[in-house]
């Protein structure tokens, strides 16, 4: 945890989704900027794109990084393909887009080997710091549930423990990824932050998103930005590739939004 330090900037990443051709885009404008302290990972890294081994390499030659680990990320380290019937964020076992995901999960972690699975294992659950009276807590999406962010209210009794646990504090910031899709919410000194996905956006843009989150003093600055990079050789590679779900995932990536009906 920061104590005591007047400003910070973080630059933000959040589901990769193996799209090397996103990430690295996203690290441009990351070394670009002046002035980070950090980079948060929110989690989500591997996992339904083609490049799982090329991420891998370009997230641990980094520095001054902190990995959060996320739902797809876990499912890597548990071999969810071995259970019986497995599933996902509650679909039907049986459904074939389910059973196409499992399979790339397989895939995917067969790609990273050993090391990607140690590289996973490394990640936190959470992180939090505090920068001056403002308490900051980084997750994938919620504590003990990876798979569901939280509702408003369960921010605000978030804040309300996170309160009693630090008194001195008066501002309360909350950022998570998972969902794909941007978020910005305020509740008097409580804001709720999700920057969408570095590789594999949901909110029909097709643009990768990096976020720089600023404290100091009493300003949080919440910058958002969305880039283009070579959405076409990533489709290229998928194709190419072909992993477990390919299909799908092209569709994913032309139409920055979830269009299995527009498989085959």
């Amino acid at each position: 945890m920061v104590k005591d330090k007047s400003k910070m900037t973080y630059a933000i990443l959040t589901d990769i989704h193996s799209n090397v051709f996103a990430l690295e885009k996203a690290l441009e404008i990351v070394q670009a900027e002046k002035g980070v302290d950090k980079i948060i990972c929110l989690g989500d890294c591997f996992s339904l794109g083609s490049s799982p081994n090329a991420v891998l390499d370009k997230l641990t030659s980094l520095e001054n990084v902190v990995f959060i680990r996320g739902n797809h990320d876990r499912y890597l380290v548990e071999d969810i393909w071995e259970y019986d019937r497995p599933t996902i964020e509650g679909m039907d076992p049986d459904d074939p887009v389910c059973i196409d995901i499992i399979a790339n999960e397989k895939w995917t972690a067969e790609q990273l080997g050993e090391a990607g699975k140690m590289f996973v294992r490394s990640m936190k659950l959470s992180h939090f710091e505090t920068i001056g009276d403002t308490y900051i807590e980084f997750t994938h999406a919620w504590f003990g549930r990876d798979e569901l962010p939280p509702t408003l209210d369960e921010a605000r009794r978030w804040r309300t423990h996170a309160a009693n646990r630090h008194p001195d504090t008066k501002r309360f910031v909350f950022i998570h990824g998972h969902t794909h899709i941007p978020r910005n919410e305020k509740f008097g000194n409580l804001t709720v932050l999700c920057p969408g996905s570095t590789g594999l956006p949901f909110d029909e843009d097709t643009r990768g998103v990096v976020a720089f989150l600023t404290v100091e003093g009493d300003d949080i600055n919440w910058d958002v930005r969305r880039f283009d990079y070579d959405n076409e050789a990533a489709k290229e590679h998928m194709l190419s590739v072909k992993p477990p779900f390919y299909r799908n995932l092209l569709s994913t990536l032309k139409y920055a939004s979830i269009r299995n009906d527009l498989v085959e």
